[in-house]
């Protein structure tokens, strides 16, 4: 099979997953079994019939629109399905088919779902953050960036954002970030060690803080306006799995 063939087999398997990660997105926050019942009509609770579930096409063909009731469906299942196809087709091309690729894939899905529920519900599932930490570090006893990078991650990134969140609260008398945000950052230092969360970190705040200038200078927020910050992990995460370490390269050749 050609490298082009199989990036178009890892995409459409992206398709599909993406498919489910719009369950778990539209399912967690509501505390929903992933699993039962079977695909419905969020509006009518009508179950969907399998050519309504073909990720992307079963949207376009039905043009957006529930076939029983004529509800709109979010055009987020799509974008969340296509997003992780290019997901599986980038990881693909970066990784190559090896033990690495799945723990980079498994991790790119939890940050899809982490982003959207976070942006939406501005929650962070400890079904996703939890086991992501811990596998995070399994994945490490055997693959990049080995058990040590991993561990200094899951206690760097957890404990920057703790002590971060401690201050506010001492300072301000409520809380700025939320345990959430902790758990996520560990996670991300689980997968990719302790170099890359600071990586990670340093874009949420540069992004997060850009965003609520704009914000704020545009009139549709303030300086107690909160940002979902864990949606600006998320994305920095992406960023920094994919080019975190030629972005510290680049830092570091600034200082010979």
């Amino acid at each position: 099979m050609t490298s082009s063939a199989t990036t178009a087999l890892f995409a459409l398997a992206g398709l599909l997953v993406g498919s489910f990660l719009n369950v778990c997105i539209h399912r967690l926050p509501r505390r929903e079994s992933l699993l039962w019942p079977a695909s419905h009509c969020p509006a009518c609770s009508g179950p969907l019939a399998w050519f309504e579930n073909i990720p992307v096409v079963s949207w376009l063909v039905l043009r957006g629109r529930c076939r029983a009731c004529r509800a709109r469906i979010p055009m987020m299942y799509p974008a969340i399905e296509l997003t992780t196809a290019v997901l599986f087709a980038a990881m693909y091309t970066m990784h190559g088919v090896q033990p690495l690729l799945v723990a980079r894939v498994l991790f790119g899905c939890a940050l899809i779902v982490l982003f959207v529920i976070d942006l939406r519900h501005r929650i962070l599932p400890d079904l996703i953050t939890l086991p992501g930490i811990a596998a995070g570090f399994g994945a490490s006893l055997l693959l990049p960036p080995g058990p040590v990078a991993s561990l200094l991650g899951i206690a760097l990134g957890g404990g920057i954002l703790f002590a971060l969140s401690e201050a506010y609260y001492r300072l301000r008398g409520h809380e700025g970030l939320g345990m959430g945000d902790v758990k996520m950052l560990a996670m991300v230092g689980a997968f990719l060690g302790w170099r890359l969360v600071i990586v990670t970190l340093f874009l949420a705040s540069f992004s997060g803080s850009l965003v609520g200038l704009v914000l704020i200078a545009s009139g549709r927020g303030s300086l107690k306006s909160q940002l979902p910050f864990g949606a600006f992990l998320a994305a920095s995460a992406l960023v920094s799995a994919f080019g975190g370490d030629s972005l510290l390269a680049w830092y570091f050749s600034l200082y010979p």
